[in-house]
């Protein structure tokens, strides 16, 4: 049987095929009967309460906006920082689609840096909207690497693998922010700077312990039923990197929309952020939205909801909804382009088939 790295499992095994359906999908039946039932309904009910609580904080909040006052608001963005956050949003998603050419290279299966920005872009900015991330990105990067000969188990590689890179990032950036800026964040979350930073502490220590047990060679995982092939030491270093990069990249799309003088540098920032993204993430809301916007309005100091309220919505239209937008157009014109070959491959063959049959029947 093969690891979802491709490599066989035992030395004396024989090299098998590089995507072997039946080894790389996950045996649900087995997988889902030895997955304990009572930490699952402790998490679907952790997730509700969360998007529960986020949706009345954003209740409350909503009752109060004044519409005026946020249209004018959003009308006080300068054209700077519109076109910053532009370019941050930019090169988050460039850093993202290294995630996916990190994990190519890792499986070791060649792919053209087009094809590889493709998937990663478009998957990631249709699951960061749509929520569900193994199955909506999944589902894209199978749709673009099938027709480049990559099967079900190696989409499912680099969809699993490229999330460790997420994480990754989040938690480096996250962890060092409580550690170097403990008492500039506990003036934002009301929490003791020491345990801030023993926070941060257990997160780098998961960082930590994560590179250890890669570099140790013992890098194989089961997940729900199949077993993974983590890499090592180096590539885990470049996911990272990457991911860093990402978190950072993100972060900075929204510092730079926010109102003047809210006084937070952007380490501070930069962990608050993967905070609320970290409540998005576990509240399975699409995009983290109404649970990600709740904690940055009532983490983040403004001169008011409303300019607050402004920046969480341009943030979401630079970061979500255009990259989104885009990524459904990429995808119809790689299917518009994949039709037209096929069907100037038939009329190519038709063509040929005709010179061939011409010269008996000429007149």
């Amino acid at each position: 049987m093969n690891d979802v790295s491709g490599a066989p499992s035992h030395p004396g095994e024989p090299e098998s095929k590089p995507d072997s359906p039946v080894s790389d999908l996950p045996r649900s039946a087995g997988a889902q009967a030895r997955r304990p039932k009572g930490w699952r309904l402790v998490g679907l009910i952790a997730s509700v309460a969360l998007f529960g609580l986020a949706l009345f904080v954003m209740a409350r909040t909503l009752s109060t906006i004044k519409l005026a006052d946020l249209r004018e608001a959003i009308r006080a963005t300068s054209a700077e920082q519109v076109t910053l956050a532009v370019l941050c949003a930019i090169g988050s998603y460039l850093a993202l689609t290294g995630y996916d050419a990190v994990v190519l290279r890792h499986l070791k299966r060649k792919m053209s840096y087009l094809v590889t920005a493709l998937a990663s872009f478009t998957s990631f900015a249709i699951s960061f909207t749509l929520g569900f991330p193994l199955v909506t990105g999944g589902t894209v990067r199978y749709w673009i690497y099938s027709q480049h000969g990559l099967g079900p188990g190696d989409v499912a590689r680099i969809t699993v693998i490229g999330g460790v890179t997420f994480w990754l990032g989040m938690g480096l950036v996250l962890g060092v922010g409580l550690v170097a800026q403990a008492e500039m964040i506990s003036t934002l979350n009301l929490v003791l700077p020491s345990l801030n930073r023993a926070l941060g502490l257990g997160v780098l220590g998961l960082v930590v312990a994560y590179f250890a047990v890669v570099s140790s060679g013992r890098r194989e995982l089961t997940v729900q039923g199949f077993r993974l092939r983590m890499p090592g030491f180096r590539i885990t270093l470049a996911q990272t990197t990457l991911g860093v990069l990402d978190v950072c990249m993100g972060a900075a799309v929204l510092y730079q929309l926010l109102p003047a003088g809210h006084g937070v540098d952007f380490l501070s920032f930069a962990a608050v952020y993967s905070f609320a993204c970290i409540l998005g993430i576990a509240s399975h809301a699409p995009g983290g939205i109404g649970v990600f916007d709740a904690t940055m309005l009532k983490i983040m100091p403004a001169p008011s909801q409303e300019a607050m309220l402004a920046s969480l919505l341009l943030f979401r239209i630079f970061y979500y909804v255009a990259p989104f937008i885009l990524a459904l157009a990429l995808l119809g014109a790689n299917e518009a382009v994949r039709r037209w070959r096929y069907l100037s491959e038939i009329v190519s063959r038709g063509d040929e088939g005709e010179s061939h049959l011409s010269p008996p029947f000429a007149r």
